[in-house]
């Protein structure tokens, strides 16, 4: 004790720290004990109160429920109901207006909980919405609820589901996953008011067992359906532990003088009962919850104002501590920017202010976090032109081939001494390898392209005579847009080889452009010839997806080849959004679409 009373007069910071804690921690515990004692009185009344009114408008509730089932009662007068009880003669005429009744009183109150409505005379005699008209193979006499009923005309009974004597009317008829509460009432003459049957509603439980498992009083409390006599008729899943509550002589203490709340402690823990009665079924609504639940709310306040002392302690040692703290704030900054830039947000930055250390540590991370976006720009660039390069590469192997088959033709036409044919073919091939050089140029412009496109036609045209025709219908409007150099051709010669070649008598192949909306344009090469068929489009189209150019084999889709490296030529170069569509319908064409964006140069 010495020790610690030398450490706080020892240090001016040590005292200064010891009366903030006294001056802020003292005057709240005294006002704290004062309003713990007020509160706690005020708290359990009010509980208690809104426990009392719980459970009354949950006895409400039940009635509520239980008077418009007993609305279904009033078939009783029904002159097809009395007639059929009385008469000991089968009238199916009687049965059916007497189920159509039934059906129409469903439809007009909408009676979900109700599972069966039962007639059954003296004799046995009876009809039932699930069994039909039906005889019973015992005397209903002997049951204890009708033996009642006879001495006692006029009441109603509500037979819960674990009552020992309880109706069946359908000798055994089993409801699948259902208990039932049985409404029961007699059927009387119009004139003498003689009992002549009876009137059985079956009710699943549930219409009850719902209010005592959906409300609940605090954590742990619930309330339950009891008989006059205080043993459980429902009792909610929360209830399994609490056996005790099925016959309970306080409960029928509490019912029998009429008290609507009592504190129980006949097992050491208080337990707070509360009753109502439900004046359309003679049973009673039964709340039962620990007493310091009730109370709980007064047992926060203690808390709070336990928590407000340790706070203000806190508080003061917190205050104390202030210049220390804003040394780690700006390294909590940091740690949070590296978080973000550990998940992949490179635009993460620091900014702090001052020239210690820590700013020097958060200028260099800002340094190396641009170093890193600096270089994966760099290598997403160097992706880009190896992509480039690959697909300069295949548009490169399309052309010798090409060049041979022309040459020969020329020479064939030189041996053939068709001269302006010769020229022609010369003139249209000197064009179409200017054109494709460009002076290294990608974009070239629309005119152009069509020009190299006119020049590829006219030599294939002349090699395959036959079996060519074409037709280029592009307005003059569009010549000076910009395009990728080589796109039409590579699109044209599939049209070429793998659709007019194979079809029979000469083919054409029509080339259109048009502006599509103020962004992109339309490029659509069509063909009459013999199509691709279902499994090959959808099969092509597939390969179109694909980020790699699928192998050129005589077994591949018609033209896939030359289509995906145009395709991904555009998409390279344009983005994800254009590139080619192709449709085809089997021996009649195929359609290449092209879209591209507006670049007017």
């Amino acid at each position: 004790m010495m020790d610690i009373y030398r450490k706080i007069t020892s240090s001016l910071r040590a005292k200064l720290l010891t009366m903030f804690v006294i001056l802020t921690c003292l005057p709240l515990i005294v006002v704290g004990l004062i309003s713990y004692h007020k509160s706690y009185n005020t708290v359990f009344n009010n509980s208690k109160a809104a426990t009392v009114m719980l459970a009354t408008q949950l006895a409400t509730e039940i009635d509520n429920v239980f008077t418009d089932t007993k609305k279904l009662l009033e078939l009783e007068k029904n002159p097809n109901v009395l007639h059929f009880l009385f008469s000991q003669t089968d009238s199916n005429l009687d049965a059916r207006e007497i189920l159509q009744t039934m059906s129409s009183y469903r439809q007009t109150y909408q009676y979900d909980g109700v599972l069966n409505i039962t007639m059954i005379n003296l004799y046995g005699r009876g009809i039932s919405e699930r069994k039909g008209v039906f005889q019973l193979n015992k005397n209903a006499l002997r049951n204890p609820h009708f033996d009642y009923l006879i001495q006692n005309p006029e009441a109603v009974l509500n037979i819960p589901p674990n009552d020992p004597s309880s109706i069946d009317p359908l000798d055994g008829f089993q409801y699948k996953n259902h208990n039932i509460i049985s409404i029961v009432s007699t059927v009387k003459q119009r004139v003498t008011h003689e009992v002549i049957g009876f009137i059985i509603i079956d009710v699943d439980d549930n219409i009850v067992k719902k209010f005592s498992d959906n409300v609940i009083i605090g954590k742990s409390g619930f309330f339950y359906v009891a008989d006059n006599k205080g043993n459980a008729i429902f009792l909610p899943s929360k209830a399994a532990n609490h056996t005790k509550w099925l016959e309970n002589k306080y409960i029928a203490s509490i019912i029998e003088n009429k008290n609507k709340d009592y504190v129980d402690s006949s097992e050491g823990k208080p337990e707070f009962i509360v009753t109502s009665p439900s004046m359309s079924t003679g049973w009673n609504i039964v709340g039962v919850v620990p007493l310091q639940e009730i109370v709980e709310e007064a047992n926060s306040i203690r808390q709070l104002i336990i928590i407000s002392v340790m706070l203000s302690i806190v508080f003061a040692i917190t205050l104390h501590f202030f210049v220390s703290t804003r040394l780690t704030r700006p390294v909590r900054i940091l740690k949070n920017k590296m978080q973000l830039a550990a998940s992949g947000f490179l635009e993460a930055k620091v900014v702090l202010t001052g020239t210690d250390e820590i700013s020097d540590l958060g200028n260099s991370f800002n340094i190396m976090i641009g170093k890193i976006r600096m270089l994966l720009d760099q290598s997403i660039k160097e992706q880009q032109e190896i992509k480039k390069s690959e697909l300069r590469a295949l548009q490169a192997q399309i052309n010798p081939h090409f060049l041979y088959n022309t040459l020969d033709s020329i020479l064939w036409l030189a041996q053939s001494e068709k001269k302006d044919q010769v020229v022609q073919m010369v003139m249209a091939l000197s064009k179409l390898f200017r054109i494709s050089l460009s002076k290294g140029k990608d974009w070239i412009t629309f005119e152009k392209e069509i020009e190299h496109l006119q020049s590829y036609l006219t030599i294939q045209q002349m090699r395959y005579r036959d079996i060519l025709d074409y037709e280029i219908a592009i307005d003059s409007s569009l010549h000076s847009l910009l395009i990728l150099k080589m796109t039409l051709q590579p699109i044209v010669e599939n049209a070429l080889y793998h659709g007019l070649k194979n079809k029979r008598g000469k083919g054409l192949i029509r080339i259109t452009a048009k502006i599509e909306d103020e962004d992109n344009f339309l490029i659509v090469v069509e063909d009459n010839g013999k199509g691709i068929t279902e499994d090959r489009l959808q099969q092509l189209r597939k390969d179109l997806m694909e980020p790699h150019t699928p192998k050129e084999t005589g077994n591949e889709v018609s033209g896939g080849f030359g289509l995906h490296n145009v395709h991904r030529r555009i998409r390279l170069y344009y983005g994800e959004a254009y590139g080619v569509q192709v449709d085809s319908i089997e021996g009649e064409g195929t359609i290449v679409s092209i879209r591209i964006p507006c670049d007017w140069g």
